[in-house]
């Protein structure tokens, strides 16, 4: 009796035990929709955070970041270049990553540093493959004077370090930005194409170098304000100008010849640029260098 009382009480609650299953099963479910809702829609807010952010952090670094006033693209910047080339190249994307603070002593500093860089590992390349007496001095001296250019140049930019801005980096139409601007205009516009012999090449590209340091050096006697770096600013200048002459002197008297005993290696596929004074591949196309002469 008992049995059949509880068999007929399960019969009549199985309709509402079903229903009250079937509603905690979706509220469980919409419950479980809606914290899955939730954490994407946080997550979607966060990413949308984090690129505003990023796109503010990249507005504020390039209020102080490379000079914008530059215009990078009207630069003869070929970044597969090689050699002496290469180095003039691998200087000034060093140059251009260099992060300005707007202040003209400081960032005189911080560039001209980048910029010697560049003169002494050019002229370490000439002291490794190079063979003419005359350069190979020159080299040497250039290397020296310039190490202890760095040296002093450093001692400089860690005192100016948070020094207050004087000039605007961003701006094309600043003074100072402008002076720096055709500084490196100078070294990159119009580069002459490199011949792959060294000596040839090392002349021929220190002196546009030299003159775009000699021009950055005028900019920071025009509009710096510390007296012992502009001093060092007219010595640069005097002592770059002394020997952009004696490169100019060294082609006047060697003109475009080459060392007769030295062979030349070109590209099969004669593309532009790939003519050499030793075995390699061609820089345009990877092909092995063919031995002309």
């Amino acid at each position: 009796m008992l049995l059949s009382g509880y068999t007929d009480l399960e019969t009549a609650l199985s309709p509402f035990l079903l229903n009250l299953t079937h509603q905690f099963n979706t509220m469980k479910i919409t419950s479980l929709s809606l914290a899955f809702l939730t954490s994407a829609t946080l997550l979607l807010s966060s990413c949308g955070s984090n690129d505003s952010a990023s796109t503010a952090t990249s507005e504020t670094m390039s209020e102080h970041g490379d000079m914008d006033g530059m215009d990078h693209g009207t630069m003869n910047h070929d970044h597969d270049a090689t050699g002496m080339m290469g180095i003039m190249h691998a200087s000034m994307d060093k140059m251009q990553a260099e992060k300005t603070i707007g202040n003209t002593d400081h960032d005189f500093a911080h560039l001209m540093m980048a910029h010697h860089q560049g003169a002494v590992d050019m002229s370490e390349l000439q002291l490794k493959e190079g063979k003419d007496a005359t350069l190979r001095a020159m080299a040497e001296k250039i290397i020296a004077d310039q190490k202890k250019e760095i040296a002093t140049l450093e001692t400089f930019a860690t005192r100016l370090d948070g020094a207050p801005s004087n000039y605007k980096p961003t701006d094309a139409n600043d003074p100072f930005t402008s002076k720096m601007k055709s500084s490196m205009d100078v070294m990159m516009k119009d580069m002459p194409k490199p011949t792959g012999n060294t000596d040839q090449d090392f002349a021929m590209l220190m002196i546009p170098h030299h003159q775009s340091a000699v021009e950055m050096a005028k900019a920071q006697i025009a509009h710096g304000r510390d007296p012992k770096l502009k001093e060092m600013a007219q010595q640069m200048i005097a002592a770059q100008q002394k020997e952009i002459q004696q490169f100019q002197a060294w082609q006047a008297k060697n003109g475009g010849k080459t060392d007769a005993s030295a062979a030349v290696y070109e590209c099969p596929m004669n593309c532009e640029g790939s003519k050499s004074d030793k075995p390699g591949k061609c820089p345009v196309c990877g092909m092995n260098l063919e031995k002309k002469a």
